[in-house]
């Protein structure tokens, strides 16, 4: 009987097979012979699509380059820019189960489009407390009056009021504290980045699904590996843009800025942070316009049944004679679904080279995360550097290196055809030489600056770190001196500090940033005078700078070989039905685990390397102005790379268990009597047709089997 059943259909079956290698209709036309709308439709979806990657990453990086900004405006602290920072993360969480799970059944454009505009209303949300906050005023004892020509005393001796002109008129009304206290700004930047989070959800998984639906086999790849390159562009836009907006006052067009003091090098300087999210919430805006005129689906190309890809979890399910398996295979409500969720994820947490991958990741993932968000800040307040030329560098140097190391690795997978245990060593000796080579970072330190009362005596001969502790000195007694303020002036003995009247100087003369100081007792040297800023005295971290760059870069590049290669090792390592289940729980969890609390703790760490403190009008305590260099190094690499050491050990034993694994599935497939996949494609085909033969069929004959994991 099961001999007569293979012979009818026989015929049957190399035809179908004989048409899916090799389809007669190349060109993909329709019944009327002309071309097909899809094709046009599709390209309008990739040109949208890409555009709104390029959205979501100009605005994302955007976030990351104005920390600094950020925590000067609304006068808070690291730990709570982490706090805004993972907002985002948490918002993404709060809706992609849904998202996910609903939005394949909705029109997936009009999701997207909806996400896009949920995104640029929440960018514009970061940017309102601009607008109602008021003018920043900061601490300055310089008069604002570029016409005055009245000598103002620094050091006022029966006053212990601030001086302050100006800008910084610290008298404020106590309505106005109690207003402050009541509603902090920076919860606006808060909920706009949770509303970012929620509408970038649909965009990735919708997106992706809807090309992998409607594109050819051999040209999905292709046009995903196109949207996510346009995607790598967004960031090096987003920190230029972040570097224009820098290097403009925050409240340009609305003060005199001969009367600013200030410059974008100073600790106080707050760029146009609210521009760049203008900016960005626009282009935002643009990008979710394409997608309310592209249908909910588009005809399948007719070549889509005729490539069949190993990696797929199952058969096409367009096949006439596949549909009914389907149809009867999968769950018929939601409550059938969730039955199959928790066993399903047991059995995918249960294979160790998959969870062992997942702690890898997580923890790689904690540090990168830090490591790139406070990399501008580290830039800054290490190297002396503006927040402008920061991003800059981020934006023109590292992330194009990034990107580079990404497209490298793929490019080298496929040239030398790399197995999945080349893959996993491949990758784990580009992270082990990029983690060598960034030890050299502990050797490119700076010197703290030198600031009197703080980092230095006053006589500018012993060393100190004193945190917040009492800046006075006998040359200064005779002044009532405010210790709280940050104005620091830099004395002709090239030591800085911490305001004219804490340098004891008695008169000035000039406006903004010609002002000069004189009759400085605590200077003791020259004429007694000292000038507007920190003394510009670090030639030796000037020097190591370009050498921190050259080698920033060239490690970027190599930790950033092996992600393509391990990004399929993470696709290899699972069952073929568990893949979109595994992408998915991989995403939650790093979200979770480290794209929410890695800023926070990264924050917190730095903030424990502070050495002075500013305070807030209203009282408490405001932005950090000047950290311990040598710490702040200290607990920025050492967190960095103690984390991506701990990853090491897990990484060798993963290669460990999954060399087992290796061994494993190539006994098995010898044991079976593998055919290739062709003859498990036949198989199934035949079973399919042949219900009355299934019983009698051997197993044999193919290697296909639905709970094996996919093919090394």
């Amino acid at each position: 009987m099961p001999r007569n059943c293979i012979r009818q259909t026989s015929t049957k079956e190399n035809e179908i097979f004989l048409w899916r290698m090799d389809p007669p209709n190349k060109e993909r036309r329709s019944p009327e012979n002309g071309p097909r709308p899809c094709c046009s439709s599709l390209k309008m979806f990739l040109v949208a699509l890409s555009f709104a990657y390029f959205a979501k990453a100009l605005s994302g990086s955007y976030m990351k380059s104005t920390i600094t900004q950020l925590e000067r405006r609304f006068d808070i602290p690291s730990y709570l820019i982490g706090v805004i920072d993972g907002s985002f993360e948490i918002g993404n969480l709060l809706v992609i189960a849904f998202v996910s799970y609903f939005g394949a059944k909705l029109h997936r454009p009009k999701i997207i489009a909806i996400g896009c505009l949920l995104m640029s209303l929440g960018t514009f949300l970061i940017a309102l407390p601009h607008f109602i906050i008021g003018r920043y005023k900061f601490e300055t004892s310089i008069r604002s009056s570029v016409n005055s020509t009245s000598n103002l005393s620094p050091c006022p001796v029966r006053s212990a009021s601030v001086l302050s002109t100006g800008p910084s008129t610290s008298s404020v009304p106590s309505s106005g504290c109690e207003h402050e206290s009541r509603l902090s700004m920076w919860i606006y930047v808060f909920l706009g980045n949770i509303l970012r989070g929620i509408g970038e959800t649909p965009v990735q998984p919708l997106g992706i699904s809807y090309i992998d639906d409607h594109a050819l086999e051999e040209n999905a790849a292709f046009y995903i590996g196109c949207v996510q390159t346009i995607s790598v562009i967004g960031p090096v836009f987003g920190y230029l843009l972040g570097s224009l907006c820098a290097k403009i006052y925050v409240d340009i067009g609305f003060v005199n800025m001969e009367s600013i003091s200030i410059t974008p090098g100073d600790a106080r300087w707050v760029g146009a942070w609210w521009l760049g999210y203008l900016i960005a919430g626009f282009i935002t805006l643009l990008s979710a316009v394409p997608f309310w005129f592209l249908p909910k689906s588009l005809p399948l190309p007719e070549r889509r049944l005729a490539k069949y890809s190993p990696e797929r979890t199952s058969f096409i399910k367009d096949s006439p004679l596949l549909e009914h398996k389907y149809q009867a295979d999968e769950p018929t409500n939601f409550l059938e679904m969730a039955k199959d969720f928790l066993p399903t994820l047991r059995s995918l947490l249960g294979n160790p080279v998959y969870f062992l991958y997942l702690c890898v990741t997580i923890i790689q993932f904690n540090s990168l995360i830090g490591m790139v968000t406070y990399k501008p800040k580290y830039i800054e307040q290490h190297y002396g550097q503006s927040a402008f030329k920061a991003n800059f560098l981020m934006g023109v140097i590292n992330i194009p290196a990034v990107a580079l190391g990404m497209f490298s690795g793929g490019v080298i997978m496929k040239k030398f055809k790399l197995s999945i245990m080349g893959a996993a060593k491949f990758a784990l000796g580009t992270s082990l030489l990029g983690y060598f080579l960034s030890l050299f970072f502990f050797a490119m330190g700076c010197e703290n600056a030198n600031v009197a009362g703080i980092t230095r005596s006053y006589n500018g001969t012993e060393s100190l770190y004193k945190v917040d502790s009492s800046l006075l000195a006998t040359c200064n007694a005779g002044c009532q001196c405010p210790e709280t303020n940050w104005d620091p002036v830099c004395g002709e003995n090239g030591l800085t500090y911490v305001s004219p009247c804490l340098a004891g100087c008695r008169t000035s003369h000039g406006s903004g940033m010609d002002t000069v100081f004189e009759q400085c007792s605590c200077v003791g040297v020259g004429n007694q005078t000292a000038s507007v800023g920190q003394c510009n005295n670090r030639e030796n971290c000037h020097r190591v700078f370009p050498y921190f760059l050259a080698l920033s870069v060239i490690t970027s590049f190599i930790i950033s070989l092996g992600g393509t290669p391990g990004y399929m090792l993470l696709i290899r390592c699972i069952r073929p039905q568990l893949k979109s289940l595994a992408l998915g729980f991989h995403t939650l969890t790093t979200r979770t685990l480290a794209g929410i609390p890695a800023p926070i703790y990264f924050g917190a760490i730095i903030d424990t390397t502070c050495l002075k403190w500013g305070h807030k009008k209203c009282g408490g305590r405001g932005a950090c102005r000047i950290y311990n260099t040598s710490a702040y190094r200290i607990a920025y690499l050492g967190l960095t790379l103690g984390l991506r050491t701990a990853s090491f050990f897990l990484c060798v034993l993963g290669l460990v268990v999954l060399r087992r694994h290796v061994k494993r599935q190539e006994r098995g497939t010898l044991a079976n009597g593998g055919t290739g996949a062709a003859a498990g494609e036949l198989q199934a085909l035949r079973k399919e047709e042949n219900n009355s033969c299934n019983s009698d069929q051997s197993p044999r004959n193919t290697d296909y089997d639905p709970e094996r994991e996919t093919r090394l």
